[in-house]
């Protein structure tokens, strides 16, 4: 099955991560014009070879100077089709349980998780409406559905916020034609997992409890990410699509 998009503008979050990076060249080569959001910058001579992507630095919890960019980038394209919000942070030193965690770092992990989601929606639905015609797909994590003995309590539970976001905006806006659903990945190789390189091992003790014994790769991800925004998804909204080799299936 050929996937085909009807839209022609998308705009990225943390469109430089793995997951954000590998989204936005299936976007790139699919013809639809991306805009790229991140604090990182792109590889070296991205932009260069793609001349259908515009990408701006930007703090995502910088929100006056978030809602200009976007203002900008949609009087140049006259539209804003697609969002792909894969911003969020997981800091495992400093997320720890609720009852011990610092309430700074706390409300910085929901700032920049949820908080996010929001504003983009705030910002973004508005002139979706205007063309009755968007999609939109968030990231959460499998963290959210469960509760852990080694936890990051901000973390999970800022992705579970994410999914109940996500449901009401696909109820509210369905009537427009603006699809809301969220991805939630199981461990993925990417630049969060810093630790695997340090300690291979823990790596390869975590593939011994995947069914499918392996991590994912942001390519697994961006792949179902890609259907969500097709036309081919046209009749699904308020959704999760879970990505993780089979861990949740477990008993």
């Amino acid at each position: 099955m050929k996937l085909t998009y009807r839209g022609k503008s998308a705009i990225v979050t943390g469109a430089c991560g793995g997951i954000g990076l590998e989204t936005t060249k299936k976007l790139l080569n699919n013809n639809i014009n991306t805009l790229m959001l991140d604090i990182k910058k792109p590889p070296k001579n991205f932009l260069t070879k793609n001349s259908n992507a515009t990408f701006m630095q930007i703090n995502m919890t910088n929100f006056k100077k978030l809602k200009k960019i976007i203002n900008n980038y949609y009087n140049k394209q006259k539209s804003i089709d697609y969002l792909i919000n894969t911003t969020g942070v997981l800091w495992f030193d400093k997320d720890i349980s609720s009852v011990k965690i610092n309430f700074s770092i706390w409300d910085r992990v929901y700032e920049i998780n949820l908080k996010t989601m929001v504003y983009l929606s705030k910002t973004i639905i508005p002139k979706m409406e205007k063309k009755k015609f968007g999609s939109m797909v968030h990231i959460s994590s499998v963290d959210a559905l469960s509760g852990d003995d080694k936890p990051q309590d901000a973390y999970g539970s800022s992705k579970a916020a994410m999914i109940r976001l996500s449901k009401s905006l696909a109820i509210q806006y369905a009537n427009k034609n603006i699809r809301s659903n969220i991805i939630l990945p199981g461990p993925v190789d990417t630049g969060m997992q810093k630790r695997w390189k340090k300690k291979p091992s823990m790596k390869k003790n975590l593939e011994k409890n995947i069914p499918l014994k392996k991590v994912g790769k942001p390519d697994d991800i961006a792949n179902g990410i890609m259907f969500l925004l097709s036309d081919q998804s046209k009749n699904i909204t308020g959704t999760e699509l879970i990505i993780d080799g089979g861990i949740t299936a477990k008993p």
